[in-house]
């Protein structure tokens, strides 16, 4: 049967594949449009399972808040190109939205995505066909307050709450809202700066504080002192330790002279009562995925070859 470029262009609208597919769909299918969809579906899926091998460490950090919660996603793709694609951007922007319903990554990647009856992790896959590379929901997290704010803030944006770099800060407190949430967003900016290890000194893996201070130590010893000497010095250095790596002890990026902990103190003055820092969040784009090292000359071969 003959397929007008109207029932083209309607099934390219539905489901944003391209031309010659959706030609091709509706003249396998004889024209039917629901079967067609189909048709381009399951193409999109067998796609989905080709790219499946490759390296999805490009992609966005998505954040999405309300008054007192707000959660973070990383969604992944290849290239930083397909990050630039309005189409991908909404499609992260939509899973921040789930992730303030649903908070964790197994919650987030089973419920439904917005305006559809698909899963979100199934709207992903179905979107690899049509964005044309492999990406993934690769985690999701959210923070709530009984009372006070959530603070966020997003570095790199390229959107509206979408960049290379998202973070969360919970401020508990009885007083102004909008004062704490000022004050969080600071916060927020000076935890993408620094990264720390922990909230406080107690929250440090134990672990990792023992090597730090069986480190220290053999330093210490290679000055030749006392060992009482020396334990003094690894309780100094252990101090200086935690002011790098501890969020509270460390020196605030707005102004280094003095430290969160205190800055949070002046801030109550402008919130109106006791605030504290109770949790934060910090997603960076792409963290501990091993990005493939590829031979670009030969890619270009292989690309000529084909």
């Amino acid at each position: 049967m003959s397929i007008s470029a109207a029932q083209v262009k309607e099934l390219r609208d539905l489901t944003g594949a391209g031309m010659m597919d959706c030609k091709a769909a509706l003249t396998e299918t004889n024209g039917n449009m629901e079967e067609a969809v189909d048709w381009l579906r399951k193409k999109g899926i067998s796609k989905a399972d080709k790219k499946a091998g490759r390296t999805a460490a490009e992609g966005l950090i998505g954040v999405d808040n309300g008054v007192r919660e707000a959660a973070v996603v990383e969604v992944n793709s290849e290239t930083d190109f397909v990050a630039r694609n309005a189409a991908f951007q909404e499609i992260v922007a939509n899973v921040a939205k789930v992730a303030l319903a649903y908070g964790t990554t197994e919650a987030v990647a089973a419920a439904k995505y917005p305006g559809s009856d698909k899963s979100v992790a199934d709207t992903i896959k179905d979107a690899v066909g049509t964005i044309g590379e492999n990406m993934g929901f690769r985690r999701s997290a959210k923070l709530t307050v009984p009372h006070g704010a959530v603070a966020t803030y997003v570095h790199n944006a390229v959107a509206d709450g979408l960049g290379k770099l998202g973070v969360l800060v919970a401020i508990e407190t009885t007083g102004n809202e909008h004062a704490a949430n000022a004050f969080g967003r600071q916060v927020a900016m000076h935890v993408a700066a620094t990264n720390p290890l922990a909230l406080t000194a107690e929250q440090i893996d134990p672990a990792a504080v023992e090597r730090e201070k069986a480190i220290f130590a053999d330093q210490a010893r290679q000055s030749g002192k006392p060992e009482a000497i020396i334990e003094k010095m690894v309780e100094g250095r252990l101090r200086k330790f935690y002011e790098e790596v501890v969020l509270l002890k460390q020196a605030f990026v707005l102004n280094p002279d003095i430290t969160v902990e205190q800055a949070l103190k002046d801030a109550e003055k402008e919130i109106g009562a006791p605030a504290k820092i109770s949790a934060y969040l910090r997603f960076a784009l792409g963290e501990g995925i091993e990005k493939e090292e590829t031979d670009f000359a030969a890619e270009v071969a292989a690309a000529v070859k084909k």
